[in-house]
């Protein structure tokens, strides 16, 4: 399995807390009902189903958009006009924290333990003939994808174009040496190889192959395109023209204390070294390149929707931006991902409709939501049991539907021990293998430092555990 890094170094009764989460929740419910009261939404149009531009990223973290300096100029201007059309998600996860079971995920709006993909060799197991470009190629939606599709695609069979698509530009994911430069791309059925010269950045050949599907997309029918580029996946390699981007600036990362503060974790996460002056500085260097190589992800994202402008269509498209899973850099002692803290599940999320007014919604969603919210806007059925819920009724200005918490798990590696948990609006409770219980209160402790599960607030912890059990798939263990 490929488990990709960013550093070559060695891994880095309501009472109390039950209180405080109260008060939070009291004040969470009155910002929520107060944002979607205060929307202005104008009605969609009803005559034409939507196009779908779905924008996936690789491995970007949580703390790139926003960010200061913006490590995604042209995006974040965008989320930030108050005339933008942009919603906003600040509370977004993945359930399963690693590259393809997330995309296997979003494309069928299922569960790990539903998809059959729970690690990164495992892209086989997904029934491609029942996915979401499925659904819409069949009412009648253009579909195209371009860029990566699941892990170590085509699984060394012979290239292939899995059913529902009708433009297909994958690039090939065996090597992470070959993310940026030296790769092949499977155009419609055919392989084409892409080089070392500055033109042949793989960022930038994939936006302007992007860019072409739009501009031969017919205007008889709505499409749908999936554009995920590579970056910034390790080894975050920046496009020649953003080498040096951001002169004299590293991203802040946690005081060393804070990233070496391990008390109430697990054996496998105490056990890391702890992060010192060397490491600490790597990962700023590491970081730094993920902002970098995000600069050319940002210029993809202004040509495709310049081009979505030139055809007159930007009042007929819902454009979706997130990415496949978080990024630890430090934090707990932790590299990479496939962690249940916020930096590994926790996403950048954004949704833009023409017909909503900006606004920033602290409602709990997940990419878990994305094949039902994506079906109910273009009028389709979903062809499999959904484990998510449609976020259309928040596009449309009304109140979300009711939701308990997101399921969380891992199932398990030589480096991180399986584990399995859940994410509500205001806690995160976690059970690991070793037998080590986790909860933390977002409120009081985004850091995700003070571990309450050996507490004193009895009623909380209870609650955790009776929401875990309750929310878990059938056929998982909790």
């Amino acid at each position: 399995m490929c488990l990709p890094t960013r550093t070559t170094a060695a891994a880095a009764g309501w009472t109390g807390e039950g209180a405080a989460l109260k008060r939070w929740l009291a004040v969470g419910l009155a910002v929520l009902l107060g944002a979607v009261a205060l929307r202005s939404i104008r009605p969609a149009p009803a005559e034409r189903r939507p196009n779908i531009l779905l924008i996936l990223t690789d491995d970007q973290s949580l703390d790139t958009l926003p960010s200061s300096p913006a490590a995604m100029p042209f995006l974040q201007s965008q989320l930030a006009d108050p005339a933008g059309h942009w919603l906003r998600f600040p509370n977004a996860v993945v359930p399963t924290p690693l590259c393809c079971p997330s995309r296997a995920t979003l494309l069928t709006g299922r569960y790990d333990v539903h998809t059959g993909v729970r690690n990164n060799s495992e892209g086989p197991n997904l029934d491609d003939a029942n996915t979401l470009p499925v659904w819409l190629h069949d009412a009648g939606y253009t579909t195209g994808l371009v860029g990566k599709y699941l892990n170590d695609y085509p699984f060394a069979r012979a290239p292939f174009i899995p059913p529902g698509w009708d433009r297909w530009f994958a690039k090939e994911n065996t090597n992470e040496s070959t993310a940026y430069f030296d790769y092949d791309v499977v155009d419609q059925g055919g392989v084409r190889h892409y080089g070392h010269a500055p033109e042949d950045y793989a960022t930038d050949v994939l936006g302007g192959a992007a860019a072409a599907f739009l501009r031969a997309a017919p205007r008889t029918s709505p499409w749908f395109l999936y554009f995920a580029p590579n970056a910034p996946h390790a080894p975050s390699i920046p496009a020649p023209r953003y080498a040096d981007a951001f002169p004299g600036y590293l991203p802040p990362l946690a005081s060393p204390a804070e990233l070496n503060d391990v008390r109430g974790k697990p054996a496998y996460v105490r056990r890391r070294p702890p992060v010192g002056p060397t490491l600490r500085a790597e990962l700023q260097q590491d970081e730094l390149l993920e902002w970098r190589s995000l600069r050319s992800v940002d210029d993809a994202i202004r040509v495709l929707f310049g081009t979505i402008r030139a055809r007159g269509e930007l009042d007929d498209t819902v454009i979706v931006f997130l990415t496949d899973n978080g990024f630890e850099f430090g934090q707990h002692r932790l590299t990479t991902k496939r962690f249940p803290y916020e930096p590994s599940i926790g996403v950048p999320f954004a949704i833009r409709t023409p017909w909503a007014s900006a606004a920033t919604l602290p409602t709990l969603v997940s990419n878990l939501d994305l094949a039902s919210t994506v079906a109910a806007l273009a009028g389709v059925e979903p062809g499999l049991p959904q484990d998510g819920i449609s976020l259309a009724p928040l596009v449309y200005g009304r109140a979300p539907p009711p939701r308990e918490g997101v399921w969380l798990d891992w199932g398990g590696d030589a480096q991180v021990p399986a584990w399995t948990g859940v994410r509500t609006p205001t806690f995160t409770f976690v059970r690991n293998a070793d037998g080590t219980q986790e909860l933390y209160v977002h409120a009081t402790d985004p850091g995700e430092l003070r571990n309450l599960a050996s507490g004193s607030d009895a009623a909380l912890l209870e609650r955790a555990r009776s929401t875990l059990e309750r929310l878990a798939p059938a056929g998982a263990g909790v």
